[in-house]
């Protein structure tokens, strides 16, 4: 489990894709003695799990599953990730709960400059329309976010400086998708009212 909370910006540094899985190789700024071999790391919101590390990098296998569902397969030598380390007991709780579990590709439709923080417009399939809500959260490229404006299946966010400067959004671009995940609470209430009919 997860806070959305971003904790490290990472950077891949090698991409192995001779196997049948593509193994990623993270530079990050986390003390790896610290995390074993099976950890979970939230990598821009996808839990994944350390198969190898070094003292400044770790490696993660992603299967074909993976990269359909996400935007891992676009992954180059050189992108920005956000890290999060997985929840351990006894960790101060912020953001709201995120599984690292993607439901799907937001992309990304406009970005533009609100005082000094950026407000970003985007899109997310039909079908996960009715699961956004304003004020609700919406955890975008591992990062709980509160959603100010809803029309149809898009929405608004506010990125304040802090964030804007300690994750990957900086470097986004008009037309990028990242990983998204509805709100835990959001996915329970829609179930609850399916099965009621």
């Amino acid at each position: 489990m997860f806070t959305g909370i971003i904790t490290d910006i990472g950077q891949v540094v090698k991409i192995d894709d001779t196997k049948g899985d593509i193994t990623f190789r993270i530079d990050t700024s986390y003390d790896m003695s610290q995390f074993k071999i099976g950890a979970s790391i939230a990598c821009s919101g996808c839990c994944l799990t350390v198969v190898n590390k070094g003292d400044d990098w770790f490696e993660v296998d992603v299967s074909a599953e993976t990269t359909s569902k996400t935007n891992l397969g676009n992954w180059k030598e050189g992108t920005y990730v956000n890290l999060e380390s997985s929840l351990r007991l006894g960790d101060e709780f912020g953001g709201h709960v995120v599984s690292g579990h993607v439901d799907g590709l937001a992309t990304l439709q406009s970005i533009e400059a609100e005082g000094d923080s950026h407000r970003l417009k985007f899109e997310v399939p039909q079908e996960f329309a009715g699961f956004v809500a304003p004020k609700g959260s919406i955890a975008l490229a591992g990062v709980s976010l509160t959603v100010n404006e809803v029309d149809g299946n898009v929405f608004g966010v506010n990125i304040i400086p802090h964030t804007w400067d300690h994750t990957n959004f900086s470097h986004l671009k008009v037309g990028d998708t990242l990983n998204f995940e509805i709100d835990m609470l959001a996915r329970y209430v829609s179930r609850l009212l399916e099965v009621r009919g």
